[in-house]
C-alpha cells in the first residue's frame, strides 16, 4: 500500500509531495509522472515513480495498486477532462485502491459555472464506480490573483466583471496541507469537504490591500463581461478559456464562490492564510 499522488509534477501535486515527506517515509509515497525523467527529482528522494499519462489509459492500469490511498489531482486541459477523468476512474476501480481523493471545485454538483461541468462529471463517475473516495471541492487559489501583482501595480488598477461580488480563495499551501491531511488521516472516507478562506472579500478591498502594502494607487475597476472578455483576448487567451474566465466573475458577482465553510481550516488545524499576508509574501518576493 502506498500513498499516490498524481499530476505530482503540477504546483499544487509538488506541495502535497513536500508535505507528505513531513509526514511518512519516502518508501511509501508513489508519484504518476508522464516520464522517468519529468520525475527525476523526486526519485532522488526516494519517492517511486509511476509512469501514466491522462490521455493514455492504458498506462494507467500500472499506476495504482490495490490499497492505496490515491489524490487524484484533476488535469489542466480544460474540455479534455472528463475523458481523461474517467479513464483515471476506471484504473483506479480496477486496482482496487482504498481511498480516491478527488481535488473538485466548490459546490460540487451545485456550482453554477461552467468550469464546474467537468468536476460535476468525474465525482459522479466516482460514485457510480463505487470506489471509497474523498472529495476536497477547492475553492479558488489566491495565487492566481498574487502572481498579477505586476501588472496590477503597473496598471493601477485590478480589472475584472465581478462587481462587489465576494469571493474567499486560499493559497495553494493551504489545499496541499488539507490534503495531505486526509491522505494521512482516518475518518475521511465517503466525505465531501467544501474548502475555502476563512474570509470572503471584494476585488474592490483586494486591490485596497494592495495599494495599502505597496505605497502605491491600485483601485479595482470593473467593466462589463463582453468588454472583459476582450481585455483577456487582448492579452492572448485562446476564446474558450476567456469565455471561461468571464463566466467566472458572473460566479463571483453572485456569491457562488463566497462560501466560507471552515472545512479547510478544520482539516488543515488552523486558520486559512490571510489574502494580506500572500500579498505581503508576492510583493517581498517582487523586491527580489
Amino acid at each position: 500500500m502506498s500513498i499516490v499522488v498524481t499530476g505530482a509534477t503540477g504546483q499544487l501535486g509538488r506541495l502535497v509531495l513536500a508535505g507528505l515527506l513531513e509526514k511518512v517515509p519516502a518508501g511509501e509515497i508513489a508519484a504518476v509522472v508522464r516520464s522517468e525523467e519529468k520525475g527525476a527529482e523526486f526519485a532522488a528522494k526516494g519517492i517511486e515513480l509511476r509512469i501514466a499519462d491522462y490521455d493514455k489509459p492504458e498506462t494507467l492500469k500500472d499506476a495504482f495498486h490495490a490499497g492505496d490511498r490515491v489524490l487524484f489531482i484533476s488535469g489542466s486541459e480544460v474540455g479534455k477532462r472528463a475523458a481523461q477523468h474517467t479513464a483515471v476512474v476506471e484504473a483506479a476501480k480496477a486496482a482496487g485502491v482504498a481511498q480516491l481523493a478527488y481535488t473538485g471545485v466548490l459546490g460540487g454538483p451545485d456550482a453554477d459555472f461552467a468550469l464546474a461541468d467537468e468536476h460535476k462529471i468525474t465525482e459522479q463517475a466516482i460514485l457510480d464506480a463505487g470506489v471509497p473516495y474523498t472529495f476536497l471541492r477547492n475553492g479558488w487559489y489566491d495565487d492566481m490573483y498574487v502572481a498579477q501583482l505586476p501588472v496590477y501595480l503597473a496598471n493601477g488598477a485590478v480589472l475584472g466583471s465581478s462587481g462587489e461580488g465576494r469571493i474567499a480563495p486560499a493559497p495553494r499551501e493551504d489545499y496541499a496541507e488539507a490534503a495531505v491531511a486526509v491522505l494521512t488521516g482516518e475518518g475521511h472516507l465517503n466525505k465531501a469537504y467544501e474548502l475555502s478562506g476563512d474570509v470572503a472579500w471584494t476585488m474592490s478591498e483586494f486591490a485596497a490591500e494592495i495599494a495599502r502594502q505597496s505605497g502605491k494607487p491600485v483601485v479595482f475597476t470593473n467593466v462589463a463581461p463582453e468588454q472583459y472578455k476582450q481585455v483577456l483576448l487582448g492579452a492572448g487567451l485562446p476564446e474558450p478559456m476567456a469565455d471561461i474566465l468571464v463566466d467566472v466573475e458572473g460566479a463571483i458577482e453572485r456569491g457562488s464562490l463566497a462560501g466560507t465553510t471552515d472545512d479547510l481550516s478544520r482539516l488543515i488545524g488552523h486558520r486559512t492564510t490571510p489574502i494580506a499576508d500572500s500579498i505581503a509574501a508576492g510583493l517581498k518576493r517582487l523586491e527580489g
